[in-house]
């Protein structure tokens, strides 16, 4: 029945999705298998994409030719740009999703998109020869061929979902688990865990007040994530003011003493607080149980009430994710304000399922037990859609031209958010559910949401992935910047052109002529300033996009700060130059650190700039490893 395939994605999540559009995009054959053809890429979670951190991971997996950002803007509701009030490294992209568009869109992108064949069935184990993989088999016992696996099981590897004292296999409401891959992969030598994440109750939005709760609106300006343009149903240029549908909005309400009371009474039979949950959850999305205990000193924690879609009255109360009795859940929910005649569609959940701390891969998401196996997404113990997806996408690019013997693609730290979780995973690895902030990145005035497309898009048209017209975009928008800079380097602005406007602005006027780009430097000052008090400026500028005149003023305003991380980044490149044998005995070095030593031989770097990051190796053991080198 079966060909041998160059890829086989298991699973048809975020990771998934995106793996199998950029193995086929660059001319792989591939097969996704899903256990359920009605949920590829089903948001299990809240039906949002991007925020803080992971807004950047969005623009980036769009810049190199991926289709999250395009399946965001398309099925978008609300978008806001996180953080606006602080400074244009942490400025973060989000949308509001309907939650079923987003999957229908996501599928039909997919079907569309030759070289893609699906197969629905439960995958129960491998193919592998030599050491190597050549293919799965399914629960119905069919073997398939192919010269590379991409493993994206999400939750379901041996998921149990836990409600208050209840508990039964499943990988997600309403679905079953997957059993045999982590036997298969233990007994070959792999290390496995348990993790822990959960889910908040679904309520009925006809039976909530919302004059009791704070009305959050959308931005009035809809960029969307989408570097390509006609993307976004909001976007002026797809649609007239009058055809434009308006954005939904959320609502902000907060729990009160009288909820945390009621909450803890359940706490008795709590999964999480009995140990019948082994796994261990997310540090930053805590269960509505974990708030109340660990910050018993706070009177109330902030819910978002978020619409599911265009179509549906279903709303998911973001901050509310729990695990506690159903009974318990219900009751606390109608002591909130606006939720005193609450209906709930269904209960919160928690789950539990297998991963495999991702120091067992290389840079390239490859297993380095067995050659051309792959994992990406939360069976490497990430949590959420974005870092899910950034994953599948490297994992597809490196297991498509595995299949071809071609050069992998690694994005370092310098490059890209998606090099920081890559290379934080392999390297420090992790024990809790991974997720990504801006202040994990050392280069984050560099790994900007305005400039990925500059970043990253040369590199996926360079492999194949993105397309000429992004190219093409990118060309004309780096001219555009060196257009603008050069205007305002060399334009020189006359006091009498501008001091109205500075003592407007409440900054001191000029005493004499001067470049204008020294006058965009001044913290009271930006571009709308500027184009209101100088003609000139304003006329030039009306000649370009109003996202690259942006992008034009991050740069100029943070000129010195850029090229200081540059000239960091050049320091940290020496290191990376540096390789490493990767079989190399690490005991013959009695002077490096045991824990060093115990650290090397297991992740096996292949650079000094690797092993520096590795948790455990110290600068001391850095400066020993340069010694023996010779440098």
């Amino acid at each position: 029945m079966f060909k041998e395939y160059d890829v086989i994605v298991v699973g048809a999540g975020h990771a998934g999705c995106e793996a199998a559009a950029a193995a086929a995009n660059m001319g792989s054959s591939v097969l996704l298998v899903t256990m359920n053809m009605q949920t590829i890429a089903q948001m299990s979670c809240n039906p949002a994409m991007g925020g803080i951190a992971k807004g950047q991971i969005v623009r980036e997996i769009d810049a190199m030719g991926g289709y999250s950002g395009i399946v965001s803007d398309k099925s978008m509701v609300q978008f806001r740009m996180l953080n606006r009030s602080k400074g244009p490294a942490m400025w973060s992209p989000r949308t509001q999703n309907d939650r079923m568009m987003f999957a229908s869109v996501w599928r039909n992108m997919l079907e569309e998109t030759k070289n893609v064949d699906f197969w629905q069935d439960m995958v129960g184990g491998l193919l592998i020869k030599g050491g190597k993989v050549c293919g799965i088999r399914t629960s119905m016992g069919i073997e398939i061929p192919s010269k590379s696996v991409v493993l994206t099981n999400g939750t379901f590897l041996n998921g149990l979902i836990h409600i208050g004292e209840k508990n039964f296999g499943g990988g997600r409401a309403g679905e079953k688990a997957a059993h045999g891959i982590t036997e298969q992969l233990v007994e070959l030598g792999f290390e496995a865990g348990r993790m822990k994440t959960g889910t908040p109750p679904r309520l009925d939005g006809r039976s909530l007040d919302y004059s009791k709760m704070e009305e959050q609106f959308g931005d009035e300006e809809v960029t969307g994530f989408s570097f390509k343009k006609g993307m976004n149903p909001f976007e002026e240029s797809s649609k007239t003011e009058t055809q434009r549908p308006k954005q939904l909005s959320c609502h902000i309400t907060y729990t009160n003493q009288k909820v945390h009371d009621i909450l803890r009474t359940g706490f008795d039979k709590s999964p999480m607080f009995s140990g019948r949950i082994k796994g261990l959850g997310p540090r930053y999305c805590p269960s509505v149980e974990d708030k109340i205990d660990r910050f018993a000193d706070k009177e109330r924690h902030q819910l978002f009430v978020e619409p599911e879609g265009w179509n549906t009255v279903e709303i998911y109360v973001n901050g509310f994710s729990t695990s506690l009795p159903e009974d318990v859940q219900h009751k606390a929910l109608r002591e909130i304000a606006g939720f005193e005649n609450m209906k709930m569609f269904r209960p919160g959940y928690a789950i539990e399922y297998d991963y495999f701390p991702p120091t067992q891969l290389g840079l390239t998401l490859e297993t380095k037990l067995i050659k051309n196996l792959f994992f990406a997404g939360q069976i490497n113990g990430t949590t959420g859609y974005e870092e899910a997806a950034c994953q599948g996408l490297m994992a597809g690019i490196n297991a498509s031209r595995s299949a071809k013997e071609l050069e992998p693609v690694i994005l370092k730290r310098s490059d890209a958010y998606i090099g920081v979780l890559i290379d934080d995973l392999t390297n420090k690895g992790t024990e809790e559910p991974y997720r990504m902030f801006t202040s994990r990145a050392e280069f984050r005035i560099l790994l900007r949401q305005d400039n990925a497309d500059l970043r990253l898009t040369e590199l996926g048209r360079s492999i194949g992935l993105a397309d000429d017209e992004r190219l093409e975009r990118v060309n004309r928008k780096r001219e555009s910047l060196k257009e603008i800079r050069e205007f305002f380097t060399q334009y020189g602005v006359e006091p009498s052109e501008i001091n109205a406007t500075l003592t407007e602005a409440g900054t001191a006027e000029l005493n004499q002529k001067v470049k204008l780009d020294k006058v965009l430097m001044r913290p009271q000052i930006n571009m709308d300033i500027i184009r209101k008090g100088v003609k000139a400026a304003d006329d030039f500028l009306s000649g370009h996009d109003k996202d690259i005149i942006e992008s034009a003023e991050i740069e100029m305003k943070y000129d010195a700060y850029i090229d200081k991380e540059l000239e960091l980044v050049q320091k940290m490149g020496k290191l990376e130059d540096i390789k490493l044998q990767g079989d190399y005995d690490y005991s013959k070095l009695k002077s490096l650190s045991i824990e060093a030593r115990q650290k090397l031989a297991k992740i096996k770097p292949t650079s000094l700039g690797q092993a520096s990051r590795i948790s455990g190796v110290s600068p001391a053991d850095v400066s020993v490893l340069l010694v023996h080198m010779g440098r």
